[in-house]
């Protein structure tokens, strides 16, 4: 067996007075393409940061192969030091040579002569992206490489790293990217690294197997505890059967917006005149909008319809930005007009996630410092809609600052879903999330009752959530295709249409009808089911306590083989009554909302 190109031993890192990981094992081999999964704030990015060298370990050993180029793709490169990108993009410990740069550069769109200290996010991620690949790496340490990036700029560095023959590991939300390019996978969880030999396609199976094995084993924890952790741990699976069920209802809604599509090629969504009035939120009439002699808009015609969910995609300059602010109102077309409902009451949350205070607490931001918040006109206690958006309760005291990137983007959710309103604009909203936070946003977006309109590259999260996709190609043509961002691209050349993209959101069997009340049966269950489960986890303990006695199967095989199978059959009733609970306790969750 080949030596690792990159290995650490016994690594462990304490975070103030506890210990972020200890005791992992990773070892990283010449053909390795990993993806590295972990809810936010596990430590993914300073795991990222320890195996290439950037900060240092508190324990273990770390060992790179001689001579290995092992090179850091980091989500926030710091260019302030240099005076143009270009000159950040040749430095670094394996300066690259300039051509490659430049070659790379020249293929993502960005112009390395751009002065540093006024580049955008997008550009000073392109210079990353042009340095780390120029400088011929044997393993890629990539961290959310798709952030900030067009559509256009996921595709090429998709295509490149299918290409290349090193070993890499990847942080990403990007559950497409994820699919395409690895085939292990690293999981890092409660401070335990987890490795499959599989890519991120069999992910979501594998975890969903491991949880059910760990609640197979939490014998000995009290009843409604364990439950209680059950459900926080289960919710993410739990969470994902219901989109299952949201899903379905995507596709109904998409087929109900293609009845009201107009000819094609009109790039119009027309309404039955005899409710237009009432259903029209933001009605668009041959609209056009230029910046100097570049036409942005060309004879826009459109009607968002009360529930619609709007998807804008389109590469970097193509216009995103402006049919954006079009729709809403904040920008005046130069031809046509743009009409919106009197009713509406918007919510715009943009990229701007750091301009919340971080001297105050979350309970300061969800609650003005109280212990009680308004839910769109449903009061609710501040600890129980934070675990609504997976957040332990506990954090309730704790300061903004001491959240992660993608922890500060779920507060801010959590904050602004809150708020009544009927139009939901949402600015690149799955930047720094991590995959389960993506799972409670498709499922918010799913409930919201109002509209929503969504710029995001990322191609997943968009068939899972938008009924019509507006399509910018840069010329001012607009395609408003029904479906989502793999539909767009299949009307635009089907030979590119990602199967992969389309099968995730294939439509589940339709969802059985649920009734709008527990019954007697359902909501006894719900009181009871607590204490037989604390029952059998008792007689459970007491027969595994028997079954310890090592001279039991010799002088007595018949009570040895009575107690096994009566252990074996409480398991399965306590899995039973653990998987009826958290069913009922969901169900009367959804009702009570």
């Amino acid at each position: 067996m080949a030596a690792p190109i990159l290995s650490f031993e016994n690594l462990g890192l304490s975070q103030g007075s506890h210990w972020l990981f200890r005791g992992l094992n990773i070892a990283v081999g010449a053909k390795d393409r990993l993806a590295l999964i972990g809810r936010n704030g596990v430590g993914k990015t300073t795991l990222l940061k320890l195996l290439g060298g950037q900060i240092e370990a508190d324990e273990g050993v770390r060992s790179v192969q001689p001579g290995a180029r092992v090179i850091t793709l980091e989500q926030d490169p710091d260019v302030t030091p240099f005076a143009t990108l270009h000159d950040f993009a040749l430095a670094g410990e394996f300066a690259p040579p300039a051509h490659e740069v430049e070659a790379i550069a020249d293929q993502l769109g960005i112009d390395l002569s751009r002065e540093a200290k006024t580049a955008s996010g997008g550009e000073r991620r392109r210079a990353a992206i042009a340095r780390a690949l120029a400088s011929e790496p044997d393993l890629l340490l990539l961290d959310e490489p798709t952030n900030h990036l067009d559509i256009a700029a996921i595709d090429w560095i998709e295509n490149w790293m299918a290409r290349y023959t090193g070993a890499f590991i990847v942080i990403s939300h990007d559950r497409a990217f994820l699919t395409r390019l690895t085939r292990q996978t690293l999981w890092l969880d409660r401070g335990i690294m987890r490795r499959n030999e599989i890519g991120f396609g069999g992910f979501e199976q594998w975890m969903e197997a491991v949880y059910a094995e760990e609640a197979r084993a939490a014998e000995k924890l009290d009843a409604k505890l364990k439950l209680e952790a059950h459900w926080l741990e289960r919710g993410v699976t739990a969470r994902r059967k219901r989109n299952q069920g949201r899903l379905s209802k995507l596709w109904e809604m998409r087929a109900q917006r293609a009845a009201m599509q107009g000819p094609q090629g009109t790039a119009k969504i027309a309404v039955a005149s005899d409710d237009s009035k009432t259903k029209s939120v933001i009605k668009v009439e041959h609209v056009t909008k230029a910046f100097g002699d570049r036409t942005i808009i060309d004879d826009l015609s459109l009607r968002v319809q009360r529930g619609d969910r709007i998807g804008i995609v389109g590469g970097n300059g193509a216009g995103k930005s402006t049919l954006l602010k079009l729709l809403t109102g904040e920008l005046a077309p130069d031809s046509g007009s743009v009409t919106l409902a009197k009713t509406l009451d918007m919510i715009f949350i943009d990229q701007q996630r750091s301009l919340m205070q971080g001297d105050k607490t979350v309970r300061d931001v969800l609650a003005e410092g109280g212990d009680w918040i308004d839910v769109r006109g449903v009061r609710k206690h501040v600890h129980g809609y934070l675990k609504d958006f997976l957040f332990d309760p506990g954090l309730a005291e704790a300061k903004v600052a001491t959240l992660s990137g993608g922890e500060r983007s779920r507060l801010l959710f959590a904050r602004e879903f809150a708020r009544e309103s009927n139009l939901l604009v949402l600015d690149e909203p799955t930047n720094d999330l991590d995959l389960e936070t993506l799972d409670l946003l498709q499922e918010v977006i799913a409930d919201y009752d109002g509209t929503v309109l969504i710029v995001s590259h990322d191609r997943d999260f968009l068939d899972r959530t938008v009924t019509v996709t507006l399509g910018l190609d840069g010329t001012g043509v607009v395609d408003v295709i029904v479906g989502g961002y793999a539909d767009w691209i299949a009307k635009r050349d089907p030979r590119k249409a990602v199967r992969q993209e389309k099968k995730a959101v294939a439509p589940p069997p339709p969802p059985k009808p649920v009734s709008a009340k527990l019954s007697y049966k359902d909501q006894r269950d719900l009181e009871l089911l607590p204490r037989r489960v604390e029952e059998l986890e008792a007689a459970i303990a007491r027969d595994e306590d028997m079954l310890a006695d090592p001279a039991l199967f010799t002088r007595d095989r018949k009570r040895f083989d009575a107690l096994t199978g009566a252990i074996e059959k409480a398991r399965a009733e306590k899995d039973a009554a653990e998987e009826r609970w958290l069913e009922l306790a969901e169900k009367a969750e959804g009702l009570a909302t």
